[in-house]
């Protein structure tokens, strides 16, 4: 046995060209009792110490100057070819191990080292280095055993070698290894020799304190008799332990998993460690549980690992009373551009959106795909919804940059919904749900924003569940009617045609207007059979007419995007014309910009062959969407129509005027018609008019009515003679606009005897429906009225009537701001209060003279009764000077 004695008394070398680490070890050596430490500085003396001296172990640090650890160990083989010297590197290259290893090391410890570790290891270097000595000093009855057991090891490798798996057979005498299989050389891509030489400790096969483990078990067992009970502990399965061993070449390390049993050899006792390379079924797990846990598109976690992370976060917001925001997130008209740009580029655009999306979050932020363009992010975070409010806000803003998807360009807005714990819901499950539902409310809100969750809005899903069930079984209930709204010609004032609009019939409703539903008959792909069945309806009601002698009144029906993708429209459009013998000129389809750049060459091929048939097409809500003019023209486009959102403010503002006339100036070059929706006003109508829109619809003329009363209509209106609008063009024309009811009805009383056509406003809103319905040459404006100033209302005036003479009466003497209006064009001439009748009257008929001299020939019929009792030329006229002026500019 080896007591403690004979490990003090072993002889240790100590090789280090650092003065400090041989003086460290010396002093940790002797003070804990080892006996016989030699050290030196200068590695080429290591032989020579060795051969007088026989070391039992040296301690060798690796970068040393003239020569390195490896030479000292190449340089000591020939000496203890036939023994076991354990050589103890210490260097501060971890990256060195597996070479030190290979070139004869027992074993490795890294600089700066643990006292307390590096002690260990030496004495257990030790102990196997005083068995070996031991054991030599048995002579030749040991020499004898030798060879008997390496004839046994001889018989046993060719088993171990049939076996693909790596065998490694490890003395229990001294714990080193004394044979591998070739399936261990393969697996690691050491020598045979290489293996041999390196400590099973070292190696990763296992702990010292594991192989002792396994002995003492081994003992308890009672085997030391052999037979069989020697034979059912071969028999008991061993441990299986799942670790990593090292490859050869610093290559890294090999997944394995080792299970143990103990073997007698002859007259040794052996442990036997068989290593399977598990590598490649770890991977196999990993990745079933990647694919388990995270989006292969995107990388995100998907919904699984979503929801298990949101669980996680909630009980850590429980702990800490903090509070948890659910955020979804979806993409605007994604499906736009994955349509037009192809499913490849939509992915593309997703893994983009992703990325910056993880930009975007907090480290404890999780971050998660849901489906198809839907995302969510969960926010942990103190009392304020702030937080949440900031983070939405960063998603919106990291959109502005657009998408590169490989030289294409795509800009995209995100509607987002978000939803808190505790205040909305404690489940993960309530507050995603939630969380949606604001992402809904969003959108509709007009998209590119952000909803917090309320009780109302789930008030609502409940309600929209119930509204699409109702809606799936009214098709077949036949609950839906066809309402029509007639278009009227303003040229003729004859009705043209008719708009057909679905109007749902819900039992124990009563009548649903289409915003209602339609919006959830397109998300559930209802629209392609309700859009079929107007269709036929259409031409039904169009054949019973004609049957009623009302011919003449073309039906236009709306198509959505999802009958051009998911419907046949041409076949069911030729087939119901065939059906109810009805002209195809009599039918019309409005579509609007989004449904025609829906798969674009798709839809103008069938457009193409339905124009050819005799069928009228027309773009609605046009201005709207996003369709370039390059498109446009490439459409067999017969009809444009002006969508509401320009029409309402159409006479009170600029902007919405000059998209309207240059809609209707584009469509008549591109010999289109062109019709404005949403018509409520005599003034609309009249300016839409006089700036040549072919037609008309809306509540001023006649809302959507049923058939029957809608017939009747027409009947009446045909009855009677057209209508053209009565030229005024020459009409003398004054506008007075003043506040003051008493001040109108003096200055009407004034300008009456003057043959003008005086009207008069009290308001500035008064006073653009007036300019909408006639032909104005001059305006005479208070400067002092209420929600808008006489040179802000003639400001727009000018925009919109810019042939206009403009003039402000005022008893107001802001001087700056007048001058202003005058040196910018918007007003004429100010004329200040109270006024001198004749110098006004002379002065409002100079101005109609400077109209007439500048717009159009001078007409001496229209001029007023006193200019021709006076006497004079124009020209003399138009030399007088204007009692009263404060400044002058041209109109």
């Amino acid at each position: 046995m080896i007591s403690l004695n004979d490990i003090r008394r072993a002889r240790i070398l100590v090789v280090d060209d650092e003065p400090v680490n041989v003086q460290l070890l010396e002093y940790l050596l002797k003070t804990t009792g080892y006996e016989n430490v030699t050290a030196t500085y200068d590695p080429r003396q290591v032989v020579s110490l060795h051969l007088k001296h026989r070391f039992d172990l040296i301690i060798l640090d690796l970068h040393m100057p003239d020569m390195d650890g490896f030479d000292v160990m190449e340089a000591l083989k020939p000496l203890e070819a036939d023994s076991w010297l354990p050589v103890l590197v210490v260097t501060a290259e971890p990256d060195k191990k597996l070479a030190a290893l290979e070139a004869g090391a027992r074993d490795f410890i890294g600089k700066p080292f643990d006292t307390v570790e590096v002690m260990t290891r030496i004495r257990n270097l030790l102990e196997v280095r005083l068995l070996h000595r031991e054991s030599q000093d048995y002579g030749v009855q040991l020499e004898r055993e030798v060879r008997e057991r390496t004839a046994e090891l001889a018989r046993f490798r060719g088993a171990m070698d049939a076996t693909p798996d790596a065998i490694f057979l490890i003395d229990t005498a001294s714990m080193a290894i004394v044979d591998v299989s070739d399936g261990a050389c393969r697996m690691l891509g050491f020598s045979r020799d290489a293996l041999m030489r390196i400590d099973p400790v070292a190696l990763g096969l296992a702990t010292r304190e594991l192989l002792e483990r396994h002995l003492a078990e081994a003992a308890r067992a009672g085997l030391d008799g052999g037979g069989e009970e020697q034979a059912r502990f071969d028999a008991l399965p061993g441990d299986i332990v799942e670790t990593e061993l090292l490859r050869a070449g610093g290559q890294g390390a090999v997944q394995v998993e080792i299970s143990w049993k103990l073997q007698d050899l002859g007259k040794s006792r052996m442990l036997i460690a068989v290593v399977r390379d598990i590598s490649e079924r770890l991977h196999a797990q990993e990745k079933l549980l990647h694919m388990a846990s995270y989006d292969a598109l995107t990388g995100l976690s998907n919904r699984t690992l979503f929801f298990r992370n949101l669980r996680d976060a909630i009980e850590l917001a429980r702990d800490k009373n903090w509070r948890v925001a659910v955020l979804c997130i979806t993409l605007d008209r994604f499906k736009i551009i994955n349509d037009s740009l192809g499913t490849q580029l939509g992915d593309e655009l997703l893994r983009q959106f992703s990325g910056r999306l993880v930009r975007v979050a907090r480290v404890r932020d999780s971050v998660g795909r849901l489906g198809g363009d839907e995302f969510a992010l969960t926010l942990s975070m103190q009392r304020d919804q702030q937080e949440a409010v900031n983070v939405a806000n960063e998603v919106r803003e990291m959109l502005r940059t657009p998408f590169d998807l490989h030289g294409q360009q795509a800009a995209l807005t995100a509607s987002i919904g978000i939803a808190m714990y505790p205040d909305d819901a404690t489940e993960p499950g309530t507050l995603v749900k939630y969380a949606d539902t604001a992402m809904v409310r969003a959108k509709e809100a007009g998209r590119d924003g952000y909803r917090f969750f309320t009780a109302g809005m789930n008030v609502q899903v409940l309600a929209r569940l119930d509204l699409e069930l109702a809606l799936r079984g009214a098709l077949e209930g036949g609950q839906f009617v066809l309402y029509y709204q007639p278009k009227l010609e303003l040229n003729t004032g004859r009705i043209s045609g008719v708009e057909a609009l679905l109007r749902w019939n819900r039992p124990g409703y009563g009548l649903v207007y289409p915003a209602e539903f339609v919006p959830i008959m397109e998300e559930t792909g209802l629209v392609v059979r309700v859009g079929d069945w107007i269709v036929d309806e259409a031409c039904r009601q169009i054949a019973a007419w004609n049957a009623e002698g009302i011919r003449d009144v073309r039906v236009a029906v709306n198509v959505s995007s999802r009958q051009f993708v998911e419907g046949d429209l041409e076949g069911v459009i030729r087939a119901s014309l065939e059906k109810h013998g009805v002209e195809p000129g009599m039918l019309e389809l409005e579509l609007t910009e989004s449904a025609l750049m829906s798969n674009a060459e798709h839809t103008i091929g069938v457009l193409g062959r339905l124009k050819e048939l005799g069928i009228r097409i027309a773009i609605d809500d046009f201005g709207t969407g996003y369709s370039s003019l390059a498109y446009l023209k490439r459409f067999p486009i017969d009809k444009l129509k002006i969508d509401i959102a320009f029409v309402r403010d159409i006479v009170t503002n600029p902007d919405d005027a000059a998209i309207a006339l240059a809609i209707i100036s584009m469509a008549h070059s591109l010999h289109m018609q062109v019709i404005a929706e949403g018509v409520e006003t005599r003034a609309q109508m009249a300016y839409l008019r006089r700036h040549r829109c072919d037609e008309i619809q809306g509540f001023h003329f006649s809302r959507a009515l049923p058939a029957d009363e809608l017939a009747r209509l027409v009947q009446v209106n045909h009855a009677q003679p057209d209508t053209p609008p009565d030229p005024d063009d020459k009409v003398q024309t004054l506008l007075i606009v003043d506040d003051d009811v008493n001040v109108l009805t003096a200055l009407h009383r004034l300008f009456r005897r003057d043959n003008y056509r005086v009207l008069t406003a009290s308001s500035p809103a008064e006073g653009f429906e007036l300019l909408a319905l006639y032909r104005v040459q001059v305006i005479l404006c208070d400067q002092r009225m209420p929600v808008m100033s006489g040179t802000e209302f003639l400001s727009k005036v000018k925009e919109m009537y810019p042939e206009t003479i403009r003039i402000i009466l005022s008893g107001y003497t802001g001087v700056e701001t007048v001058l202003d209006s005058i040196n910018r064009g918007a007003i004429y001439r100010f004329y200040t209060k109270p006024w001198h009748d004749l110098q006004l009257r002379e002065n409002i008929r100079l101005a109609f003279r400077h109209y007439w001299l500048t717009y159009g020939p001078y007409d001496d019929r229209k001029v007023p009764r006193e200019e021709k009792e006076g006497g004079g030329s124009p020209a003399e006229l138009g030399s007088r000077p204007a009692p009263g002026v404060l400044g002058a500019s041209g109109a």
